[in-house]
């Protein structure tokens, strides 16, 4: 009991922790939305309402989805800034160097964060360029919707977990 009552009291150790609950949180809402949207609800989708009802279907739980994505992708990004300070001053307490003289540390880094803004950017995307199912589209681009319904969500889905490969990879290469 002494012990997590130090931990709970001591705020350089409390506010690291917090922080990095909140990154991974987020992250695992975030993650486990696009998984669901991906592996459950496009192919339940698929399999039991007509053809034409898949995409606005799909678009309503996407938009609902959107909405608490916009404030997680913030979260993220700035708990994630924190803990890079964080683990900047663990890494110099106990090397006496920081991350900035970590070659593989840094390398790992800036591979997530560019597949973060990846993300973001497609996350953007969805938002910004909505399409609306009209009578015009091809056969081609209708089988295109029932395939993939919400733009590009396989491809944020598997950015989303190498980005979650690199978050292992550095608890890794700051310890």
């Amino acid at each position: 009991m002494g012990a997590l009552q130090a931990t709970l009291t001591n705020l350089n150790q409390l506010i690291p922790i917090i922080n990095h609950w909140l990154h991974l949180l987020s992250a695992i809402i975030w993650i486990g939305g696009l998984a669901f949207l991906v592996m459950i609800v496009t192919p339940g989708l698929r399999a039991t309402v007509p053809q034409e009802f898949v995409k606005p279907i799909a678009d309503t739980f996407y938009r609902n989805f959107k909405r608490i994505i916009g404030i997680i992708l913030i979260v993220i990004l700035f708990t994630g800034g924190i803990n890079l300070h964080y683990v900047n001053q663990l890494m110099i307490s106990q090397t006496g160097t920081g991350v900035a003289n970590n070659a593989k540390y840094l390398t790992v880094f800036f591979i997530k964060l560019f597949l973060v803004l990846g993300v973001m950017t497609l996350f953007l995307y969805t938002v910004l360029f909505k399409t609306d199912v009209t009578s015009e589209e091809t056969a081609e681009e209708k089988e295109e919707q029932l395939r993939e319904p919400v733009p590009f969500q396989r491809a944020a889905l598997w950015m989303g977990l190498f980005i979650i490969l690199c978050a292992a990879a550095l608890k890794h290469l700051h310890s």
